[in-house]
């Protein structure tokens, strides 16, 4: 991480903007935009915020199963491949 570019005030980014979407873009690095010493907002490329949203999600959906498995809410294979073969044969009687 290169500080020097990747924190700017948001008076560099009003007069720079063309120059910082490219950064974030080329180097895939966010920018972090600062007001008044304090930072404010994040500038980063859709391809990085769409992985880290889809990373997140996937991260979501790991701790939903582990409080699953900690609470008993879970079935084995065999039960799980019963019941879909269930509906299947369920469904195929109505077609």
């Amino acid at each position: 991480m290169n500080l020097a570019n990747d924190i700017q005030p948001i008076t560099y980014m009003k007069s720079h903007a063309a120059n910082l979407l490219q950064q974030v873009n080329e180097t895939r690095r966010p920018v972090v935009i600062t007001q008044n010493g304090q930072a404010r907002a994040v500038l980063q490329d859709t391809a990085s915020y769409e992985s880290m949203r889809n990373t997140i999600a996937l991260l979501k959906l790991m701790v939903q199963g582990e409080e699953d498995i900690r609470h008993g809410r879970h079935s084995g294979q065999d039960e799980v491949f019963a019941r879909i073969r269930e509906r299947l044969e369920k469904r195929a009687e109505t077609v």
